[in-house]
């Protein structure tokens, strides 16, 4: 390796040595695990599989499957502190070689064949050894030595061989710390988004009417009345759009947002056309606000409103209450009825929705205060769950970054 790469580009004020280079068949040993027959699973004694490592940083010990094992076999393929257990064969190639760490001694516990466990020689800082099989070089590494069949594989011989940099114990130990810290902080930040997105569901459940009932299970104080169902084309204005021919270069490249249905809950587009391709073809022009709902396929059934003023194609319907009907309410009534209406009018996911079959739904209306009431609420989770998105993929991002400026 060049004497310019022994060092990363960013470091902890006070650390300038030169890192140390070493083969992982240097610094610890590896072993394939265990294969169970179909008869073995679902008891006897705690197995880590595939699900326990992919996609982990650690291995949790709490929700393990089961595998019968002899008092050998546990001895042969323990897991306790410290080892880390790399994924042999993935179905994906992106899963092949992702590790995980077990930070505790495991109790009568073995591991998949799909799994290699490398259980280390020399000390290395728990929180590094956690994250250094995730730097692009290593993983370029193992990506490069697999193979693959009906898999995606790696061996032992390829493993041993890989090369890692390693600094001294008290560069490893801030190094550690830090990415230890931002792997809390999204995992705070996934909660807070997951847990959202259930409550949004579940009041989603709660705050519409469901199975014939003519008030809601839970609503809004000061608020008694029947709800009422109408034909979603009573309460609604709606019209789709048309696309300019693309064979005419003066149609296109415009300053007008061409909205497509991959885009209705985007704030950008990558497609721009002009006054006279709006005047020449079907397109249509939506304003920020108006309900957008896709039509055809896979997005068919999605639901958003316009966050820029554009023009739509005919793969998308521009819904816009009438007077008294509240567009937050009725984009969330279509979302929270979108599985129903794909499963009722497109037949094992084939065809398209229609202007005339949005228009003949039957929605369920409260006054339209208490509308104004819901959509606002579902309003206010969609910003918090939007916040916490951003927050997780701004994170996770930085994280990306530091693996590769503060490993070498």
């Amino acid at each position: 390796m060049a004497e310019k790469d022994k060092k990363p580009e960013i470091r902890f004020k006070g650390f300038s040595d030169e890192w140390e280079e070493r083969n992982l068949g240097e610094i610890g040993k590896f072993k394939n695990g265990m294969n169970f027959g179909k008869e073995a699973m679902g008891h006897g004694y705690p197995f880590v599989n595939l699900q326990d490592v992919f996609g982990k940083s650690t291995v949790d010990d709490t929700n393990l499957g089961l595998a019968v094992s002899n008092e050998n076999q546990r001895k042969e393929y323990s897991l306790q502190k410290g080892d880390v257990l790399f994924i042999r064969s993935s179905v994906k190639p992106e899963g092949v070689g992702e590790t995980a760490l077990v930070t505790k001694n495991f109790k009568n516990t073995t591991y998949s064949g799909f799994i290699i466990r490398f259980r280390l020689d020399i000390e290395m800082n728990e929180n590094f050894n956690r994250f250094v099989y995730s730097t692009t070089n290593i993983r370029n590494q193992i990506l490069t030595s697999a193979t693959s069949s009906a898999n995606t594989n790696i061996n032992q011989n390829s493993l041993q061989k890989i090369q890692l940099m390693l600094p001294n114990t008290g560069e490893q130990s801030k190094i550690g710390t830090l990415f230890k810290h931002l792997d809390n902080l999204i995992t705070l930040h996934q909660y807070k988004y997951d847990n959202l997105a259930n409550v949004k569901k579940s009041m989603l459940e709660k705050m519409f009417l469901e199975n014939g009932a003519d008030v809601p299970e839970i609503r809004f104080k000061g608020f008694t009345d029947d709800w009422e169902q109408r034909k979603l084309g009573e309460v609604t204005d709606s019209y789709s759009g048309g696309t300019p021919s693309v064979g005419n270069e003066g149609y296109y490249d415009g300053e007008i947002p061409f909205i497509r249905s991959a885009e209705i809950n985007s704030d950008s587009t990558e497609l721009f056309i002009t006054e006279t391709g709006l005047n020449k073809s079907s397109a249509k022009l939506v304003n920020i606000g108006n309900i957008l709902y896709a039509l055809y396929g896979a997005t068919s059934g999605e639901v958003g409103r316009a966050s820029i003023n554009g023009a739509i194609n005919q793969a998308i319907l521009a819904i816009i209450p009438k007077n008294n009907y509240d567009a937050e309410f009725i984009m969330h009534w279509l979302r929270k009825k979108k599985r129903e209406i794909i499963t009722t009018y497109l037949q094992g996911g084939q065809g398209n929705l229609s202007g005339a079959i949005v228009k003949h739904l039957n929605i369920d209306l409260p006054c339209y205060d208490e509308q104004k009431k819901i959509g606002q609420f579902f309003k206010h989770i969609d910003h918090l769950i939007t916040l916490h998105k951003r927050e997780l993929e701004k994170l996770k991002n930085i994280k990306k970054a530091m693996l590769e400026k503060m490993f070498v």
